[in-house]
């Protein structure tokens, strides 16, 4: 099957599109390379992915609707793995119109497309981040998302309900992903572990909020990749979907700093902070629908996964 990726120069689209050429799929990805976080780190995944024969790459932007459509009306794609987004909860505090921009003019192209050239099915990335300050643990697809706090978090909320929209009124079905805290090689040098490890290497105190006191259901990425997999795939799922994809463990974060300090060889050194706008105390995923749904169950605990991804940034940054 020829399959678009979008993201696919990101660290989970990065993943997902090696997966499926490992399958035997054909992948186009599209990626703009935002300067987000350093550019160099996305070409060099978008470079391991060029070197593949099954591999398609087209560098342009979601918000250029001509360039998605003829993208769509050349290949005729039966399924598309949306991936692309402007992340981060805190980056969202000073750049609301890049967020505006890619997650909601970006996704309508996206759903316009596959309206248009005969899409069967949608996969999209979602987030833990849409159940907002909700204290009921673990966060349930049926649980109340009507109160983002973030406007990340907003953005994908909007992208179910757009989603919603084109299932009922045109039969597209639409698979939203709701992913936790997701870890491992090739990971966001905006995400705790990645800017821990680099602080904690060069000896230097890491900045924990929240005075330590959070938890996240920290994902590594093979086994998100496999949901994702399944989610294109599965035959029976209904024409509109949305599942948590996570490992079903809230992890204290002193704990992780434990495990990737042992990792590390060093001790960690912790300046304690109060928390930051946006962000929430504590994230985890019931998997009840998505084991249920996709057979999907995830195997990696963070003492397996923190050292391979240690492993992988001491061989990346030669360190």
């Amino acid at each position: 099957m020829k399959i678009l990726v979008t993201g696919t120069a990101g660290f989970i689209g990065m993943h997902v599109a090696d997966a499926l050429m490992n399958d035997g799929h054909e992948v186009v990805g599209l990626d703009n390379f935002n300067d987000y976080y350093p550019v160099r780190l996305k070409r060099d995944r978008h470079a391991r992915l060029l070197a593949r024969r099954a591999y398609t790459g087209t560098e342009g932007d979601l918000c250029d609707a001509g360039l998605v459509r003829s993208l769509f009306d050349r290949h005729r794609f039966e399924v598309v793995c949306h991936l692309a987004a402007q992340a981060g909860v805190r980056y969202s505090l000073e750049r609301p119109d890049a967020y505006q921009k890619s997650n909601v003019e970006g996704f309508l192209n996206i759903l316009e497309s596959c309206r248009h050239t005969g899409t069967r099915r949608l996969v999209y990335a979602s987030s833990s981040s849409v159940y907002g300050g909700n204290t009921k643990l673990p966060f349930s697809e049926s649980d109340s998302v009507d109160r983002p706090i973030s406007l990340y978090a907003a953005t994908k909320k909007a992208n179910e309900l757009m989603a919603h929209t084109y299932t009922h009124l045109f039969g597209l079905q639409t698979v939203g992903l709701r992913f936790f805290t997701v870890y491992g090689p090739w990971g966001r040098p905006d995400m705790a572990l990645w800017l821990f490890t680099a602080a904690m290497l060069k000896g230097q105190a890491i900045k924990v909020f929240n005075h330590g006191n959070m938890r996240r259901d920290f994902t590594f990425v093979d086994d998100i990749v496999q949901g994702v997999k399944a989610s294109l795939f599965e035959t029976k799922l209904n024409p509109y979907e949305v599942l948590n994809l996570g490992n079903h463990n809230a992890e204290n974060l002193k704990d992780m700093i434990r495990v990737l300090a042992a990792a590390l060889g060093v001790e960690a050194k912790m300046e304690l902070l109060p928390m930051q706008p946006g962000d929430v105390e504590a994230t985890y995923a019931d998997i009840t629908l998505a084991q249920a749904k996709l057979a999907f169950q995830p195997r990696t605990k963070i003492a397996e996964g923190i050292p391979k991804f240690v492993a992988w940034y001491k061989q990346y940054h030669n360190v």
